[in-house]
């Protein structure tokens, strides 16, 4: 099989259009159309349903998307490999992470970019619960989470621990509390999150356990929006501590420990097991790992 088929049809399937597809790789549509069939002959598969309005994929052509793109990857991973050989001093370095454990990398991507300078890092924005297939199918080198994947696919290490505070507005009446009980908070309004997440969960199990009720009447899409309507007292939230520590510091927030709640939260560095990684990937776990961790690692 042609790999240039296989990049036709990826390009044709990740546009929905032969006309687009034809534009995006300097060729004209019926050279795309004819290499598609060509394909779709190879493979004895109708890969694209031709009789529908909008641009289709048959349920064979959605497996062989999914592999077209590996082989995408595969290819990307080799073009990186062929570099670093001329240059071990470059490459590229692909870590997904979601909002509140991108900003804990923020610290050893300046470390790694002044030992490095040359490397392109790229933190691409994800689902937690999607880091761990996007790290086996090598879409990603390496993911940042605050779960265990529990795949024996991927090695996982703890590489920080934090944990949930209660933030509440300078003027807040707890402000000035040393700690507060959940009792107190069955009247206050919550800033939640509305990403789905263990800690989530873990914060609406307590306040029924203890039946206080849990009034998360606002919902916000980031934590920076969370943290804002929090300093402006229209509610109060639970946040990883990391990412308001320097609202803490300079008082425009106020963390207020509740007695039965306290959640650890742990930041997971995971990679691929069985996959060589790329001199950039390693380099970065030297950065990150404390010494000897990635080689005991290897050696598992």
């Amino acid at each position: 099989m042609e790999l240039h088929l296989l990049r036709v049809f990826l390009a044709v399937a990740s546009e929905k259009s032969f006309s687009r597809a034809a534009e995006k790789m300097h060729r004209t549509q019926p050279a795309i159309s004819l290499a598609v069939q060509r394909l779709e002959a190879e493979l004895e598969e109708k890969l694209i349903d031709r009789s529908a309005k909008d641009l289709l994929l048959t349920d064979a052509g959605k497996v062989v998307l999914e592999y077209a793109r590996r082989f995408e990857n595969l290819e990307r991973e080799l073009d990186t490999s062929l570099a670093e050989l001329r240059d071990n001093s470059t490459g590229r370095l692909s870590i997904g992470a979601n909002e509140s454990t991108s900003l804990y990398l923020l610290k050893h991507i300046q470390n790694y970019r002044r030992m490095y300078p040359k490397v392109k890092v790229q933190v691409r924005r994800s689902l937690s619960s999607r880091i761990p297939a996007q790290l086996i199918d090598g879409d990603l080198e390496l993911g940042m989470l605050t779960f265990d994947p529990n795949d024996d696919r991927l090695v996982s290490r703890v590489i920080y621990t934090d944990h949930l505070a209660f933030i509440v507005s300078p003027k807040h009446r707890f402000a000035g509390h040393g700690s507060v009980s959940i009792s107190e908070l069955g009247m206050e309004t919550f800033i939640a999150h509305n990403v789905v997440s263990p800690y989530r969960e873990i914060v609406i199990q307590e306040f029924q356990s203890h039946r206080v009720a849990l009034n998360m009447d606002v919902e916000m899409p980031t934590i920076e929006t969370i943290r804002k309507m929090v300093q402006r007292n229209e509610g109060v939230a639970f946040i990883p501590r990391m990412c308001v520590e320097q609202e803490l510091e300079q008082g425009t927030l106020r963390e207020v420990p509740v007695d039965e709640l306290n959640v650890e939260r742990q930041i997971r560095l995971v990679y691929p097991a069985r996959r060589t990684l790329s001199h950039a990937a390693r380099a970065f776990l030297e950065v990150v790992l404390p010494h000897g961790a990635l080689k005991d690692s290897s050696a598992a």
